[in-house]
C-alpha cells in the first residue's frame, strides 16, 4: 500500500511517499507563492524520485499551514499531531517533540502511539522561529545554514537581548559595527533563539525522550544551547528533520486506510 503526505508550511514545503510502512522518496523545497503550486511541485518531485505517479498513491494526507488547499489530498491534521506521531514514529521513544517552524515554534508531548497528549505553541512573534534566524543572517550577511556552524567556533558570544526581531536587528548591527567577529555575533543569535524556545518547553516541561524537529534542528548551535540550558540530549533522527511533519501525514493517510480513526487529531 503506497501511502503520502504533503507538509505546506511558511517557509518550506514537504512531501513523503511510503509503502508498506516504509518511506521510499522524500522532497523539500522552498514555498512557492500558492500552497497549491508549493503541494503541487513538492509531491512530483517526490513522485519522480520513486517512480510512481499519483494514480500509485491510496491515500495521501496534508498538514501545515497550507493543508486545507491541498487539491490531491484525501484528508488532513493538524501540524502538531504531525509532528507528534512521525517523531514518535521514528524513535519510539520520543515522548516530546520541539518543533520550530519558519513562523512557529511548537512543544509537543505525546504518549507511546505517538498520541498528542499536550502542546504549547507560540505563533505571535518571529522570536523563537526560523523567520527570526533567516532574518538575523541576512543582517549578519551570512546563509542561514552558516549560523550554526559559525557560532560553534565562538568562545565570546555577543549578548542579544531583545525579544522583538526588529530590536534584535539593532543589537546585531551595533555588534557590527563595534567590530564582532561573525562567530560571536552567530553564536549571540543562535543562543537567543534558544532562549526563546526554552521558555516555551518549560510551559509544558521536558519528558524524555527529546527530538527536536523542523529546519532549525539543522543549527546545531541552537540545539547545543537547548540541549544545555535544558539538561536534555536530543535523540538523533535517522532522516531530514524537516520531512517529519510529513511523514506524521503519511502515517495518518496508512490509518485512514486501515480504518482507524483520527480520534480528534
Amino acid at each position: 500500500m503506497i501511502v503520502a503526505g504533503c507538509d505546506v508550511g511558511s517557509l518550506s514545503a514537504e512531501a513523503v511517499i511510503m509503502s508498506n510502512g516504509a518511506i521510499v522518496a522524500s522532497e523539500i523545497i522552498r514555498v512557492r507563492p500558492r500552497p497549491e503550486q508549493s503541494a503541487a511541485d513538492v509531491m512530483d518531485a517526490a513522485l519522480a524520485r520513486a517512480g510512481l505517479s499519483y494514480r500509485d498513491i491510496v491515500c495521501c494526507f496534508s498538514t501545515g499551514y497550507g493543508r486545507e488547499r491541498i487539491p490531491f489530498a484525501n484528508g488532513n491534521v493538524s501540524e502538531i499531531s504531525c509532528h507528534g506521531k512521525g517523531a514518535q514514529w521514528l524513535v519510539s521513544s520520543v515522548r516530546t517533540v520541539i518543533d520550530v517552524g519558519g513562523q512557529d515554534c511548537k512543544v509537543i508531548r505525546v504518549d507511546q502511539d505517538g498520541k498528542l497528549v499536550n502542546f504549547v505553541m507560540n505563533d505571535k512573534c518571529a522570536a523563537g522561529t526560523g523567520r527570526f534566524l533567516e532574518f538575523m543572517a541576512k543582517v549578519l550577511g551570512v546563509g542561514i545554514g552558516d549560523l550554526g556552524p559559525q557560532g560553534r567556533s565562538s568562545d565570546n558570544p555577543v549578548t542579544v537581548t531583545s525579544v522583538c526581531s526588529v530590536f534584535a536587528e539593532t543589537e546585531v548591527l551595533h555588534a557590527i559595527y563595534e567590530k564582532r567577529s561573525v562567530p560571536d555575533i552567530a553564536a549571540g543569535i543562535n543562543q537567543a533563539m534558544s532562549e526563546r524556545v526554552k521558555a516555551l518547553v518549560k510551559r509544558v516541561g521536558i519528558q524524555p525522550d527529546v527530538c527536536i524537529t523542523g529546519g532549525v534542528a539543522k543549527n546545531i548551535g541552537v540545539v547545543r544551547n537547548l540541549e544545555l540550558m535544558l539538561d536534555f540530549r536530543a535523540e538523533e533522527l535517522p532522516v531530514d528533520p524537516q520531512v517529519v511533519g510529513a511523514i506524521g501525514a503519511a502515517l495518518f493517510a496508512r490509518e485512514r486506510q486501515n480504518g482507524v480513526p483520527l480520534e480528534g487529531q
